[in-house]
């Protein structure tokens, strides 16, 4: 027929692009493995976000299509991603297990080709990083219906570790079990954090059956393979790692959910143009104390995008104060306001300046 000789001649000449891809992928590795080796020599840092950054908004302001942006971006992050690899595998450690919204966000960021080690709890990320036992780590900082992950900021009082760039995932979650029958249900497992989450759905649909709360949305998914009674609040790529079938599908109350990760490491992100600045500072509980704190912002039209305050636990009624705001401490306004502020706080840290979630 004709139609099926158009369609194999058509094949035959989609075969001759994919070996003139491979030809110019294998080019650029061994171009990419003299940066490594000149890196090495002259000891740079492999990974450059900013970099990676550039490469993607380059691309992307070339394409014409047909080929989508963000399929664009999804392939270069894997060709970068297999490409840092011949550099130096980068080891990241991330809050675990594996098949919990952290590890996605990992591979979001970081690609398929990173070595990732799962960790039981935030401060061993930390660890990790810190003693050189990891490149990066990955960590959640809030999800936009339950708010900040207070551990994480607790974290960064004592730590001396940066925030190298962000990471903003849309979470969805689903309930799984063994049988994919609701009547099978006993027991609900999840995460404090995906059970706040879903509180609407779990009222209206399960309001007699109780839930546990268990260290991450992956665990839950474990005990649901144990025991056909258990069921699970957890993402759809669980459901597929534990062979768990799906109840019900975006049972979250609110559709606009995402939850926004940090990852950090022991050396500063250089800047992109379009970067956020964390930081922060202790003060003494008294009157217009925030509002001194906030003007030298203000006046140089410095944009706040988050606030957030933790009580100092080693000084009754003294707190500490969490501020993203957008810009890069290289920046002339940001560098001046954070030099007044400094003046009037008993403590400031920058966390980091960093390119911003895409």
């Amino acid at each position: 027929m004709k139609v099926d000789r158009e369609i194999k001649e058509l094949r035959k000449k989609i075969d001759d692009v994919d070996l003139e891809i491979l030809k110019l992928l294998n080019r650029r590795a061994r171009l990419v493995i003299e940066v490594g080796r000149l890196k090495a020599k002259a000891k740079k840092d492999f990974y450059a976000p900013d970099r990676e950054r550039e490469i993607y908004r380059r691309l992307m302001e070339k394409n014409k299509g047909p080929f989508p942006d963000q399929g664009l971006r999804n392939v270069f992050r894997e060709i970068i991603s297999a490409s840092l690899s011949l550099e130096k595998p980068l080891k990241i450690a991330f809050l675990g297990p594996v098949a919990t919204y952290t590890h996605e966000a990992c591979l979001r960021h970081f690609g398929l080709s990173g070595e990732y080690v799962a960790k039981k709890d935030i401060a061993d990320v930390f660890d990790d990083v810190e003693r050189g036992m990891a490149d990066f780590g990955v960590v959640p900082i809030e999800n936009s219906t339950e708010g900040v992950v207070t551990h994480t900021l607790d974290m960064f009082i004592s730590s001396h570790l940066k925030i190298c760039a962000e990471i903003l995932l849309e979470v969805s979650l689903s309930l799984m079990n063994r049988t994919g029958n609701i009547k099978d249900v006993e027991r609900i497992c999840s995460h404090p954090h995906a059970i706040a989450q879903c509180r609407y759905w779990l009222k209206e649909n399960l309001p007699d059956v109780p839930v546990m709360d268990v260290s991450s949305t992956a665990m839950a998914a474990r005990l649901a393979v144990d025991d056909p009674s258990v069921a699970a609040i957890a993402s759809e790529s669980a459901a597929t790692l534990y062979d768990l079938q799906i109840i019900s599908r975006r049972i979250e109350d609110n559709t606009n959910n995402y939850t926004r990760f940090l990852v950090i490491g022991k050396r500063p992100a250089k800047k992109t143009g379009a970067d956020k600045t964390s930081l922060m500072f202790a003060i003494k509980d008294s009157p217009g104390a925030l509002y001194r704190m906030l003007k030298p912002f203000a006046t140089r039209k410095i944009n706040l995008t988050k606030i957030e305050s933790r009580p100092l636990k080693t000084k009754a009624w003294e707190y500490v104060f969490f501020i993203d705001l957008d810009g890069h401490i290289t920046d002339k306004g940001v560098r001046e306001a954070l030099e007044e502020l400094e003046k009037r706080c008993s403590f400031m840290k920058i966390m980091g300046s960093y390119p911003k979630s895409q």
